[in-house]
Parts: C-alpha cells; structure tokens; sequence
C-alpha cells in the first residue's frame, strides 16, 4: 500500500450463468464479470470471492494472483465469504451463502461450508 502499485489483477467470472433475454450463455471463458459481493483474504495467503454473477466460489493465491482452486455452487452468491474456525477442533472452513446471481432466474436458500486443509 506504501508503494500504491498494483501486484496483480486477474477477471473474475463468466457468462457461463447468463445472457440476455435470460439465456445462459454457458462460455467459461474467464472475461470478467460484475461483483456484488465482498471478498475474504486469509492469514494463510488465500482470497476468496464469490459474488460474481456465474456459480462459483473461487481461491486466489494473495502473493500472485493465480486461481487455486473454484468450486460449483448450486446457484450464484452475491454474499461475500466468511470463515469460521472450530473451537473444539481447531479447523477453519469457509462459509458461502447462496441464494441466486441477481442476473439469473436460479434462486435458492443455501449455506455451504468447505473445510481448509490442515496447516503443515
């Protein structure tokens, strides 16, 4: 933040969930989308985002940028991630919720939870 210089930038999203008329497109090409939701960066050098209009949580690695991992919500979040760390075990999972992309007919009532893998 010191030198304001940008260390990456990367598009998040697809149309592979929308298109006009309410059409969905299905291309998966990462073209970049509009984001309504927020973002949630890790101590361990992860960000997580979700708030794009296609139905994926997505893991960017913090140092570079690179997608790590993305996994297929059943309908788009606009919410942004959370974690939560178990106090009987100790593991942290990260929390979406998932109620439909606000350009998309597909509604739902989900909360998901993906568990991180242990610390090495």
């Amino acid at each position: 933040m010191k030198t304001r210089q940008i260390v990456w930038q990367v598009p998040v999203g697809t149309v592979q969930d929308t298109g006009p008329f309410g059409i969905k497109m299905r291309a998966q090409m990462p073209i970049g989308m509009p984001t309504l939701g927020g973002t949630l960066a890790t101590q361990g050098g992860l960000v997580f985002i979700a708030g794009t209009q296609d139905y994926y949580l997505r893991a960017f690695d913090s140092s570079t940028g690179k997608e790590v991992w993305k996994a297929r919500l059943p309908v788009g979040s606009q919410g942004g991630p959370i974690s939560y760390v178990s106090p009987k075990t100790g593991k942290q999972y990260i929390l979406i919720s998932a109620g439909g992309a606000r350009q998309s007919p597909d509604r739902g009532d989900y909360v998901i939870a993906y568990a991180l893998p242990d610390s090495k």
